[in-house]
């Protein structure tokens, strides 16, 4: 969290350092309110005539947005808004797309030809007025203290709102500490601000070989120091890079190179339209887009751990962070999977990554995904997407569930037999296994041969290297040691996908009637998933499709996240079953 934070108040403290170069007399000037309350007595205090802001198709923000605009209105204040965050008008492409959500890349292509040519960006302003008088006499609304979802992150008091234009009353920008954060929670290295940004991406397109004939399945997720991919996420996220920018200046150089430049969805204006994809299908589908209840185009798949849900302005929404235990073992395993503990040393580098620096390559997310859901674990996407949203410093709400569903074959790609394995896929990318040295430093003298299969090295092997399999990672783990693997990954591969084969089968999808008032369980029993028989097949995705936007079209009409209807008593579930197993 502090990482994502840190990232945001670098990007908003670079660009008041740019405002003040303009015009040394202003800067970013914060005040700290809840807009909804805020604006009313800023129209009238600083007598406005115009609001002018980004439009916003993130589902909160929209109703936020919409709610604004009222007042403003009301004040007559003339309102202003213009996109930016995406190639296209995201809300343009979804008129022009029939009012469907885009749910591949093609249909993304299609309606962004309706729409029209990706506008260039305009030049950045030469020339900044002087700021008008900015009284601040009125009584300050503060937020409610509860609920504070950020309560368990924090490790302070937060004192943002002590007074609306900051502790010396300068409109400042707000710091870590006052947000009740400490800086060294924040340990990524990578800084946020269109600064660093522009820089960046002035070294990417000088190497146009790199930038003309980047291919993102070809890049390796172990690459580190640097990393093989432009790492610009973060900086379209916080605003401080413009995409449209970074689309022509790629495609303008591509058209100078000519034959043999990559191009969508593998290039580099391909990952801006993945972007775009999900964006409008977000914008179509509202704010069900984030999860599985009540979102007819993902798939209802009874995964473990589902979300608990509850009552919203915009309807039942998934409770953040809030979920059912209905099997202790994928409890387990999903405490082991986010602590970076499973026992397969791919995953837990990934997952130390993440938590140490807020990002690891888009192949490394395909990997730990897979694995936590139709992979291996059988836990709902949306756990995974709480952590990512968490940790993330790139997280855009429809980037972050649209992958998800993505690879949890929710929804977007529907090859549910292709699996990553924690094994092969890691050593394609670096058989010697620096990667997963540099993050799982008790692994860091084993050889070679047993670094992605440290429980198959010898004794005198693991005594060579110092360190000894046992435990499972949590709590009171032993200096020395690292945790046996979690399961046996090609049985549970099997398993994994015996089940989607029948939640395919039965074909449900979020807003179900069946899906809403727990009768999907009947089907279910019905078609035996709960033995969860394994079944032979399957293939370890190597990478090779993982980007594949030519998959056959998902079946979809409408707009998530899911809970089942649950007795409160904890019923044992397959995995259980396949835990005792395990112990005989």
């Amino acid at each position: 969290m502090s990482t994502e934070l840190k990232g945001g108040l670098d990007c908003q403290n670079d660009l008041s350092g740019s405002i003040q170069k303009l015009n040394t007399k202003s800067k970013l000037f914060v005040l700290r309110e809840a807009p909804q309350t805020l604006f009313p007595k800023l129209f009238k205090a600083w007598n406005v005539t115009h609001l002018v802001f980004e439009k916003d198709t993130d589902a909160y923000a929209k109703e936020r947005d919409k709610v604004i605009i009222a007042l403003a209105e009301k004040a007559g204040v003339q309102v202003i808004a213009r996109y930016g965050r995406t190639l296209w008008d995201s809300d343009e492409l979804v008129a022009k797309h029939g009012g469907k959500p885009t749910m591949s890349i093609t249909q993304l292509q299609a309606a962004g030809r309706k729409v029209g040519q990706i506008p260039r960006p305009i030049p950045a302003p030469t020339y900044l007025p002087d700021p008008g008088d900015m009284p601040v006499e009125f009584e300050q609304d503060k937020p409610d203290a509860e609920p504070d979802l950020n309560a368990t992150h924090r490790g302070e008091d937060d004192k943002t709102y002590a007074s609306i234009a900051g502790p010396n009353g300068d409109f400042a920008i707000a710091t870590l500490q006052e947000l009740g954060f400490s800086a060294a929670e924040a340990t990524t290295p990578h800084r946020g601000g269109e600064t660093i940004a522009l820089k960046r991406l002035e070294e990417i397109f000088s190497d146009e070989e790199y930038a003309t004939t980047f291919r993102k399945p070809q890049t390796s997720p172990a690459a580190f120091e640097p990393q093989s991919t432009t790492l610009l996420s973060p900086m379209l996220h916080f605003g401080a890079l413009s995409p449209r920018l970074f689309y022509w200046r790629t495609q303008d150089l591509v058209e100078k190179y000519g034959k043999g430049a990559s191009t969508p969805p593998e290039s580099l204006t391909g990952q801006l339209l993945f972007r775009d994809m999900y964006f409008a299908a977000q914008a179509a589908i509202g704010s069900p887009f984030i999860q599985t209840l009540n979102n007819a185009y993902c798939r209802f798949i009874p995964w473990h751990l589902p979300s608990k849900v509850e009552p919203t302005d915009v309807g039942d929404m998934a409770a953040s962070g809030s979920y059912h235990v209905d099997s202790p073992q994928a409890e387990r395993w999903f405490r082991r999977w986010k602590a970076g503990a499973t026992g397969f040393p791919f995953v837990d580098a990934l997952m130390r990554q993440l938590r140490a620096e807020g990002w690891i390559h888009h192949l490394g997310r395909h990997m730990v995904a897979c694995f936590l859901t139709r992979g291996g674990c059988y836990v709902h996407w949306e756990r995974g997407a709480d952590v990512f949203e968490a940790w993330l410093l790139d997280h855009e709400p429809a980037c972050n569930a649209g992958n998800w569903q993505w690879l949890s074959c929710a929804a977007f790609y529907s090859q549910y037999f292709r699996c990553y394995s924690p094994v092969a896929f890691g050593q394609k990318w670096d058989k010697r296994g620096e990667f997963v040295r540099r993050w799982v430093p008790e692994l860091k003298g084993l050889d070679e041969r047993f670094i992605y299969e440290p429980w198959k090295a010898s004794r005198a092997a693991l005594d060579n290297a110092g360190v000894r399999i046992e435990g499972d990672g949590l709590g009171n783990q032993k200096d020395g040691t690292y945790p046996a693997p979690m399961f046996d990954f090609a049985e549970r591969r099997s398993v994994c996908i015996a089940a989607m084969k029948r939640a395919y089968s039965i074909g449900l999808h979020g807003d179900d009637d069946r899906v809403k008032d727990g009768t999907w369980k009947e089907l279910f029993e019905k078609a035996g998933e709960t033995e969860m028989e394994g079944l032979d097949g399957g293939s370890d995705d190597d990478g090779e499709h993982a980007d594949d936007a030519d998959h056959k079209k998902e079946r979809g009409t409408g707009a998530g996240k899911h809970a089942r209807s649950r007795s409160a008593a904890t019923k044992e579930g397959p995995m259980d079953k396949f835990a005792k197993k395990l112990k005989t």
